[in-house]
């Protein structure tokens, strides 16, 4: 039985010792060099720390920084990537839950580092990457190994809390082998593929990337982050590299259809598609696949406090504008279902009615770190089951039965709204205007200072002719009661439209 993710670190370091691992703009890994690197840094930290110590690196997404994950890991840790980009008041919150006695750091970002409210050690990643071990390292780092459970920490990753402050999902091997065993396998990913990696290391869309290619020994390929502004580059450089496998967020892909990327170039070797994040628009996933249309599409969701996925679906049919591609199904040795407000079980036979999306499994993670509070208000018993211990995480999103027996995407709990006497799913609203010609994407946010639904949209339609459009297929409640033009969607750092942004600016630009 595998427990820690390093066997599948090694066992493909042993099969493809000369096979690039990974490779970014800059420079590459072979798995050996890879091996060798983390086994550098592992031994120049053990010095510096205990079994299941966080170790946050503060440094760009590159082929180093993953040598210095798995370092991490083989020191007996677990890792975060802190976002140098990110303000130093978050980076000191980030900090500050993990109490962490280290950082890890690189030259670029010292003077960031100087900033910020950390009084434990700064370790160089030059420093550790080119650490000569001695013998009784190795030996230390044998005994971590053998010692190792598969409920050892692994990474956390720090997400937006509803109020302001970070919080830290801490995600175990046990979560993550069992997800990704299941996940190469379902989309047949081997050692033919190579990945290319879009999503940061501080997002979860990235643990796929890096655990899928581990597992079976593919190559990551480490987008650069600047190529997402210009998609022609980015066509070139998945046709250069020889891109098979995609596993990005929905609006990464968008990016290409929207600016009509396959009008200059369909790279040659992509044959697997899996977007997240947000429900993918119909009219830019036909897009995608008019381009590829042999190629797999798959719609996967799931938050970060259930490693990753929980269900996926891969597209087995063409679908109409107005349609929503499913979410699918549950994952093998995932339990997912729906709850109404009352805790009652929502079952497939009963379509079209909304409830909340919970999951129970291992995949389920170990809650937020340093955070008893908001780990117990979401990770909880689940309430069918009063015979023994069973938590699942409540996830705040809602979802539906289609007329297949599929899941499929509705709202969040905090976009379903009270207007005009009647419950509104924001997201019905933004699925009917993302069908219109004209709109290339939609977004609505219920202004409830005003009492008014605002209807943002990239594209060349009008508000007249999106209206005209609109009253087919809503009712008059449902109708924006305004339209806003926007050049493009602001996008949170996971990809996801950021709608804070959208609503502040359009407060700001109202004068209101």
């Amino acid at each position: 039985m595998t427990k820690n993710v390093l066997e599948y670190l090694y066992v493909s370091a042993e099969k493809f010792p000369d096979k690039t691992a990974v490779a970014d703009e800059k420079s590459s890994l072979t798995y050996s060099q890879l091996v060798a690197k983390a086994k550098n840094a592992a031994c120049g930290l053990l010095p510096y720390v205990h079994k299941n110590d966080p170790v946050p690196v503060l440094a760009d997404k590159s082929c180093d920084m993953l040598a210095v994950f798995f370092g991490a890991v083989m020191a007996g840790c677990f890792y975060t990537m802190v976002e140098p980009t990110h303000p130093v008041e978050r980076i000191n919150s980030i900090l500050g839950t993990l109490e962490a006695g280290i950082l890890v750091t690189n030259e670029k970002y010292a003077s960031k580092a100087d900033k910020l409210e950390f009084s434990g050690r700064r370790i160089s990643m030059e420093e550790l990457l080119n650490h000569e071990p001695s013998e009784a390292e190795l030996n230390k780092l044998k005994d971590i190994r053998e010692e190792s459970l598969d409920i050892d920490p692994l990474y956390s990753i720090f997400t937006s809390g509803s109020t302001g402050v970070p919080k830290g999902v801490i995600v175990n091997h046990r979560s993550v082998i069992d997800f990704i065993d299941e996940f190469t396998c379902i989309f047949g990913i081997t050692s033919e593929d190579v990945i290319g990696n879009q999503a940061p290391f501080d997002f979860d869309v990235s643990v796929k990337d890096i655990y899928s290619a581990i597992k079976v020994g593919a190559t990551i390929q480490i987008i650069p982050k600047k190529m997402f502004s210009f998609p022609t580059s980015l066509l070139d450089y998945l046709d250069d590299n020889h891109v098979t496998t995609l596993i990005w967020a929905v609006s990464a892909l968008c990016i290409v259809t929207t600016f009509n990327g396959f009008d200059y170039k369909v790279p040659g070797s992509v044959n697997k598609v899996i977007c997240s994040g947000e429900v993918m628009p119909i009219k830019h996933l036909n897009g995608w696949r008019k381009a590829y249309p042999d190629a797999m599409f798959v719609n996967v969701y799931g938050p970060t406090e259930i490693t990753c996925n929980c269900t996926y679906y891969i597209v087995d049919r063409d679908y109409e504008l107005d349609e929503i591609l499913p979410m699918g199904r549950p994952f093998p040795n995932e339990k997912v279902f729906l709850l109404d407000e009352d805790d009652n079980l929502i079952t497939a036979g009963t379509p079209q009615v909304s409830g909340e999306v919970c999951v129970s499994g291992t995949a389920v993670t170990m809650g937020y770190y340093n955070n008893r509070e908001k780990t117990d208000a979401a990770f909880v018993q689940n309430p069918l089951n009063t015979r023994y211990n069973e938590i699942i995480y409540r996830t705040g999103d809602l979802a539906y039965y289609n007329k297949d027996g599929q899941l499929v995407f509705s709202s969040r709990k905090d976009f379903q709204i009270k207007h005009m006497g009647h419950r509104i799913e924001l997201s019905e609203i933004d699925g009917s205007m993302n069908a219109i010609d004209g709109v290339n994407r939609a977004c609505c946010i219920f202004n409830q200072d005003a009492n008014r639904i605002l209807g943002f949209y990239e594209g060349t339609a009008d508000s007249k002719t999106i209206t005209h459009e609109l009253v087919k297929k809503l009712p008059k409640f449902m109708i924006p009661q305004e339209f806003v033009n926007v050049e493009n969607m602001p996008l949170t750092k996971n990809g996801k439209i950021d709608r804070k942004v959208l609503l502040e600016d359009y407060i700001k630009n109202a004068g209101c």
